[in-house]
């Protein structure tokens, strides 16, 4: 093909083939993120300072990165001046390595640590009041001892059971004992250590 010497060399403007792909499309294809783009379940251990407002900036960084929190359960280490929390949440592994890493960033945030891959004994508890007649309470009594379950009241009514264990086998419990009739039911959240001898408030501590 021969130039037009009237184009000064540039390639005619007519012609979309000979154009570059950007001039073609406008705009260059946006630049595709790391990550599988597919949501699980992740734990996260954070260490915190036991100070006013820490677990409000902590959930205020959560709903700013749009994730929903599942639970969050926090209380005070064997130091009265640093707690510890456990976050469990749905969210693409890169967007979770992300918001982690702004987690840290945080004042009074120690540590931050994702254990949803690594050995740990995980434990939730729930407190389910559950609806009990006289033809149904001894059968109810008796599935909550083979759910590794205790009875912590029991009135005219309704059987209360306490339940412990991970967030599946508590998920478990209450649809099979929805068939009753679930009156009330509140659950802590699930709180982690990991396995081993590490420690993730050890490294805090050094």
């Amino acid at each position: 093909m021969t130039s037009d010497p009237s184009s000064n060399g540039q390639v005619p403007s007519g012609d979309p083939a000979a154009l570059p792909a950007h001039h073609v499309h406008g705009t260059p294809p946006a630049r595709a993120l790391p990550g599988s783009g597919e949501t699980r379940r992740h734990v996260l251990v954070a260490i915190v300072l036991n100070k006013p407002g820490v677990l409000n900036r902590v959930s205020s960084l959560m709903r700013a990165r749009n994730f929903n929190i599942d639970s969050l359960a926090v209380s005070h280490t064997d130091r009265e001046d640093v707690s510890r929390m456990t976050i469990t949440l749905h969210g693409d592994d890169v967007a979770v390595e992300q918001a982690a890493k702004q987690l840290y960033r945080l004042i009074d945030v120690l540590k931050v640590q994702d254990v949803t891959s690594e050995p740990t004994v995980e434990h939730e508890l729930a407190l389910v009041k559950i609806r009990a007649t006289e033809s149904n309470r001894d059968e109810i009594l008796r599935f909550v001892e083979l759910s590794r379950g205790r009875v912590v009241d029991l009135v005219e009514g309704s059987v209360i059971a306490e339940v412990t264990g991970t967030e599946g086998e508590i998920d478990t419990f209450v649809s099979l004992v929805r068939t009753y009739g679930i009156k009330e039911l509140v659950r802590t959240g699930a709180v982690v250590m990991a396995k081993g001898a590490g420690s993730i408030e050890e490294a805090v501590k050094k």
